[in-house]
């Protein structure tokens, strides 16, 4: 069994999710908020976290904060729109042109 201890912390002065495993970052997600719509261009992780499922649970926090706070998503990053298409529960965030 893994013991990593994961954890997403949201960086509001540097617009990012930023995912910790074991304290170290691994990864992160941009954003940016402007009148009720979060657009999310950029996503990354470090090759070394890879195969974990960080990038998921980094598109899943920032989706259900958006949710939360009531705001339409732009997930113009390829990685997130992918994830919605596959989490179609979360397809009625994206903001409609």
């Amino acid at each position: 069994m893994n013991d990593e201890r994961i954890e997403i912390i949201d960086d509001t002065e540097k617009h990012r999710y930023r995912v910790l495993v074991d304290g170290a970052v691994a990864g992160f997600l941009e954003y940016s908020v402007s009148d009720g719509v979060v657009t999310m261009p950029h996503t990354v992780v470090d090759p070394a976290y890879g195969g974990r499922g960080l990038a998921g649970r980094l598109a899943r926090r920032a989706l259900d904060d958006a949710a939360e706070a009531g705001r339409t998503v732009v997930p113009s990053c390829p990685f997130v729109a992918g994830w919605i298409d596959r989490h179609p529960q979360y397809q009625h965030l994206v903001r409609q042109h």
